[in-house]
């Protein structure tokens, strides 16, 4: 049941990073892998800014925190394909 919620989670976090970075989607998959990498990295920059894990939220408020962190995450990670000249 967890690696189904970690593909639906990297899915939508995927495809709302390709939005706010001035991008269409590029696939599922694609936004699968983007999404779950901008989640590792948004969470990880999260834990060491806040000083703790968010890899199981507790309540909303954690909850949205580690979904925007998620978000933003992959849209620096799109930005970051970008500026190497990668396409994603």
């Amino acid at each position: 049941m967890g690696i189904l919620v970690w593909i639906v989670f990297g899915a939508i976090v995927g495809w709302a990073g390709f939005r706010l970075a001035g991008e269409r989607g590029q696939g599922c998959l694609t936004n699968i892998v983007i999404g779950v990498g901008g989640a590792m990295l948004g969470g990880s920059v999260l834990a060491i800014l806040i000083g703790r894990d968010l890899l199981f939220p507790s309540d909303a408020v954690d909850l949205l925190l580690s979904f925007v962190a998620s978000v933003l995450g992959a849209v620096f990670l799109i930005l970051g394909l970008r500026a190497l000249g990668r396409s994603t």
